[in-house]
């Protein structure tokens, strides 16, 4: 109720919105045309006028002055009460994804707008609003948040699916749809087969914010959630190059076997260019962050700068912003967060989450609109056949991919999960903008019309059916406690193995780089990029005194002090002792964050299974590492062995003293 009453008011609203300002603008543009053409009688009047003085303007309307923030914040207002309202309703979020719940809101604001006959106030989703001001937010927060132990161990699969899938979904689209148009019934003999592949390209890409969007309210697994995730965020690489490529082909008019190869060249360039643009802007934001402790507050502007900076960067020169800013994430984060205060990670954090649920949602409303503001040509053929060669070709890609992938995979993909990663490649506003830079030319607004219902239909059909699907289904989802310290260890302990496995059978795995990678890391890179090593022992140290003195205070203040531990002093105990016994003293308590430090620290601090020795020289002479330090060895045995006999003396003098007693002891001690 909560809901439909807030989207009501909205609606209202809206509609007086409307009306204000097109009676304001009515006003203004009478206004100017009076005074560019004043009637000839009132003339004399206006010269006597002027010696008059004018009245002072107690209230004044000037809606031009503020109406661009004023509708940006209108907006963004509507957006988050649709939002509220779509969380308050339990029974709404289970059935209905919240995409498809902000699409519809869209779609009844842009009928409200275009009853009026007026324009959308700001242009909806164009494609330059879109790619500069509403995707970056996105990427960066899933970039700078990526799981990335999952991401690395399935990097294989991944890019398997976002290069050759996305290849095959294009090629495959695009030439049946050229073998559409070529059928006389349908009456579209006119278009050509780059058309076609171009068409094709726009519409084989996974979209990462549908993804994002879906996945997260389902609680898929964390493998299918990487997976199509993952495929989602890497095959942007792919559909920059082929639309650029297609482009250019179909303004040439000729494909020569040079262009396809330099078309090769520039998926490398596009894909390994963005990745060293947002590498290199990763360390400087890294390097940054040492200097920033005598001025905590703006540590999170450079990381919002610089992230954003290595987006602009790639989009110049036609590089791929997406891989851009989560190389600059990637890169950035381990290092920033070493050097900033916990405020400030708490404050990227929670900034990187809003603007990026905002952006998100304000996608799938300005989507709606839209799509009810553009003129719409319909062609039921090309439109169907459209929507089902998109399904039939990305369940092909990834049964026969699959196929290929499990050949390779110490964990295979079973039936369900190439089902679920299949049907989870929902398109969306990435696109729709896409569409919106093509050639104009008569062919456009069916192809926009087609994408149009291609997103439509992997939003509300298939986003509507996965989260049924995969509880019918029984497919595993993600474990909501998380593992428990032992797991962490065991998981670092058999990582050490398998890097030992390999280097003894010379095989240079995915753990052989990892371990080279994280080597370099500690020896060169940290030092320049971290200010000074931070000591995780006193921290440990800490948390266990802590720990500690929350046990002794407990047992002290319900009665048990017998209990406590024998190795804590006097003056300990006296400091736990409480001074007012009426008043019970709070219990310190360790916050979820703390836990997750503490949990890091662990694992940083677990023994470093390889020790590697010395190459072997036949010039050099060999010494046994554990002979290296003998002297200090011999040292440290000598001061134990001293040490015992001292002991052991004083004991032997007191036996041999028994004339001192304990109460002699205690009045040279003035002991009572």
């Amino acid at each position: 109720l909560l809901f439909y009453w807030s989207l009501g008011c909205w609606c209202v609203l809206l509609l007086l919105f409307v009306s204000v300002a097109s009676a304001g603008r009515d006003v203004d543009s009478g206004s100017n045309d009076t005074g560019r053409n004043p009637a000839p009688e009132d003339s004399h009047h206006q010269t006597n006028s002027t010696h008059h003085k004018k009245a002072f303007p107690v209230l004044s309307f000037n809606f031009d002055h503020v109406r661009k923030p004023f509708e940006i914040s209108l907006w963004i207002l509507l957006a988050l009460l649709m939002k509220l309202g779509f969380h308050i309703i339990p029974r709404v979020s289970h059935v209905v994804p919240e995409s498809c719940l902000l699409i519809v809101v869209g779609l009844l604001v842009g009928g409200i707008i275009k009853a009026f006959d007026e324009d959308a106030p700001v242009q909806m989703l164009d494609s330059k609003f879109f790619f500069l001001y509403l995707l970056p937010p996105i990427i960066l927060d899933a970039g700078y948040f990526l799981p990335m132990r999952p991401f690395t161990e399935n990097l294989g699969t991944i890019l398997v699916f976002a290069v050759v899938g996305t290849l095959w979904n294009a090629f495959f689209i695009g030439l049946t749809m050229y073998g559409v148009c070529q059928i006389e019934a349908v009456k579209l003999g006119r278009v050509d087969l780059l058309s076609c592949l171009l068409f094709g390209s726009i519409v084989s890409a996974v979209d990462p914010v549908a993804v994002l969007a879906v996945f997260e309210e389902i609680h898929i697994n964390e493998l299918l959630h990487i997976l199509v995730f993952g495929e989602s965020l890497l095959n942007d690489a792919v559909t920059v190059v082929l639309y650029h490529l297609f482009t250019e082909f179909s303004h040439k008019g000729t494909v020569t076997v040079a262009d396809a190869f330099l078309g090769v060249v520039s998926f490398f360039v596009v894909s390994l260019g963005g990745i060293l643009i947002g590498a290199i802007y990763g360390i400087i934001g890294a390097f940054t962050s040492r200097f920033t402790s005598h001025s905590r507050v703006i540590e999170p502007l450079f990381v919002f700068l610089y992230s954003y900076m290595a987006y602009l960067s790639a989009e110049v020169f036609h590089l791929s912003g997406i891989m851009s800013l989560i190389a600059c994430g990637v890169v950035m984060r381990p290092y920033v967060e070493a050097n900033i205060s916990h405020k400030s990670y708490t404050t990227i954090k929670y900034f990187l989450k809003m603007w990026s649920s905002v952006s998100e949602t304000l996608i799938f409303i300005f989507l709606g609109v839209s799509t009810v503001a553009q003129p719409h040509p319909w062609n039921w053929t090309f439109v169907v056949v459209t929507v089902v060669v998109c399904f039939v070709s990305r369940v092909l890609g990834v049964v026969s991919l699959t196929y290929i992938i499990n050949k390779f995979r110490i964990v295979k993909l079973t039936k369900k999960d190439q089902f679920i990663v299949a049907y989870g490649g929902l398109r969306g506003a990435i696109a729709f903008s896409l569409g919106f830079l093509l050639p104009d030319n008569e062919m456009k607004q069916l192809f926009l019309t087609a994408i149009i219902t291609v997103i439509f239909y992997t939003v509300f059909v298939q986003g509507m059916t996965i989260r049924p699907l995969v509880e019918l289904l029984a497919v595993k989802k993600k474990k909501e406690s998380k593992g428990s310290i032992n797991e962490e260890i065991h998981t670092q302990f058999l990582d050490h193995l398998l890097t030992g496995i390999e280097d003894i059978c010379g095989h240079y795995g995915h753990h052989h780089w990892k371990d080279k990678l994280n080597r370099f890391n500690k020896a060169y890179v940290k030092k320049w990029l971290i200010t000074g090593e931070r000591s995780t022992e006193p921290q440990l140290i800490s948390f266990y005194n802590k720990m500690e003195m929350k046990q002794a205070m407990m047992l002290v203040e319900s009665g048990s002090a017998a209990k406590l531990p024998t190795i804590m002093t006097p003056v300990s105990m006296q400091n736990i002792q409480p001074k007012e016994p009426l008043k019970r003293r709070a219990i310190p308590s360790i916050s979820k964050s703390r836990e997750q430090e503490i949990r890091k620290m662990l694992r940083g601090n677990l023994q470093k299974t390889r020790q590697r020795l010395r190459s072997y020289s036949r010039h050099d002479l060999m010494v046994d590492p554990f002979e290296e330090d003998v002297s200090e060895v011999r040292l440290r045995k000598q001061r134990v062995e001293m040490e015992r006999r001292v002991s052991s003396n004083s004991a032997a003098n007191k036996q041999s003293q028994p004339w001192i007693s304990k109460q002699q002891l205690g009045k040279d001690n003035n002991i009572p």
